[in-house]
């Protein structure tokens, strides 16, 4: 089996349009989630989000490829751009034939569904846009890397709600580490802050109307946000055989399946996930210094990872840092796992914990070193990033420093 390093990344969310920026935003406990702005916002109860003000499409894309990109393509492919451009590879002959493309997203093109439901049922159109269809679909994003990169290799599209960015991280770890593939580009990319998808979540009624507060004791729910972030995930011997500069060594993947409820989230299940990460990335619970939670801000899911993280790790939870940066960016759904992971990367690299923001009581149910309000100094060698999704499906990435 082939060791596996992350050699580029991208992105663009809230907190920045870049990695050095959203970093910065990571380090300051910076806020990006803010009030919302697009058509029917009025109409919403939930009205705050972390969405991405000033990026204009026009301004990075030619018109006839926005006829293509819906906004959560158009976020992928600007991410990808910084992470390809930071590996150096350029993709041609036997290595643009063999590599590949893997992204996460939960939504999809949902956007272009939201603007083409509001003109026929609304505005009584009877006609749509001719590319609504390429548009919308939720592989849109990865096809269109694999065009612009011109990456021939295993390309496809993991849906999985909120763990797709890690279950698609996974299968390309997996596709590099069985030799399959020397070089996949993989994250994830979500765009769902639009009338339509704003008015669905409320109905769940986990839509917090203030501000996200994960692991305190007033926590009252998540808060949506947007964007996209990609990694080049590659073999490390050819890595270093090129002289990359390698950011981590993605060491193991476990992924689990409830089996319960298709909502309220189990301890098993997300034990199960993180205790096959360790075991696939032959590490001991000691080793691990941060985890990079789930931590959605809602009372159950916050509740239920701390317990799963207390039985898995036993007397080294204790040591152990956790932070959850949703506070941060938001809950980018399909998207999250992959912005998160930039913050697994950094404690790794840079010796900095990203801190959960928010944080104003303590809550016994979640009595963990949670890195209240503001960002740590300290040396890891071994990180989790949890992502746990509704329908009970749980994907856990580890990594070591290299």
């Amino acid at each position: 089996m082939k060791r596996v390093v992350i050699t580029g990344q991208g992105t663009i969310n809230a907190l920045g349009e870049n990695v050095p920026d959203t970093l910065a935003g990571f380090r300051e406990g910076r806020l990006g989630i803010g009030p919302l702005s697009f058509p029917d916002v009025e109409r919403l109860t939930v009205r705050i989000g972390g969405q991405i003000n000033g990026f204009r499409a026009e301004d990075h894309f030619s018109r006839h490829e926005i006829s293509f990109y819906d906004r959560f393509t158009q976020l992928a492919l600007f991410a990808a751009r910084e992470a390809i451009s930071q590996s150096g590879l350029i993709f041609a002959d036997a290595l643009a034939e063999s590599s590949g493309v893997v992204l996460g997203t939960a939504g999809g093109g949902l956007q272009t569904q939201d603007e083409n439901y509001r003109a026929v049922y609304e505005q009584g159109k009877n006609r749509v846009h001719p590319f609504v269809v390429p548009r919308l679909m939720n592989n849109a994003a990865a096809s269109h890397l694999s065009i612009v990169h011109n990456l021939r290799g295993p390309s496809f599209t993991v849906a999985s709600a909120c763990a797709s960015s890690n279950h698609a991280m996974g299968q390309a770890f997996n596709l590099v580490r069985s030799g399959q593939a020397p070089v996949m580009i993989t994250g994830g990319s979500e765009s769902m802050l639009c009338f339509g998808g704003i008015k669905a979540w409320e109905g769940l009624r986990v839509m917090s109307r203030d501000a996200c507060r994960p692991f305190s004791a007033n926590r009252n729910g998540m808060v949506q946000g947007e964007g996209a972030a990609i990694f080049v995930f590659e073999d490390y011997d050819r890595a270093r055989a090129r002289n990359a500069d390698i950011l981590a060594e993605v060491a193991g993947f476990a992924m689990t399946s409830d089996a319960s409820d298709i909502v309220m989230p189990s301890k098993q299940g997300a034990a199960r996930a993180m205790s096959g990460a360790l075991r696939d990335a032959g590490m001991a619970s000691a080793d691990v210094g941060y985890i990079n939670a789930h931590g959605t801000g809602t009372i159950a899911n916050d509740k239920t990872e701390c317990a799963a993280i207390a039985e898995v790790f036993g007397a080294d939870a204790d040591g152990l840092m956790i932070s959850s940066t949703k506070s941060m960016h938001g809950h980018l759904i399909g998207g999250t796992g992959a912005v998160e992971l930039l913050a697994a990367i950094m404690a790794l690299r840079e010796g900095v914990i990203a801190p959960t923001i928010g944080y104003q009581r303590a809550d016994p149910d979640c009595a963990l070193d949670v890195v209240p309000n503001t960002a740590r100094d300290a040396k890891v060698t071994a990180v989790l990033s949890n992502a746990f999704a509704f329908g009970g499906l749980n994907a856990v990435l580890a990594l070591r420093a290299i």
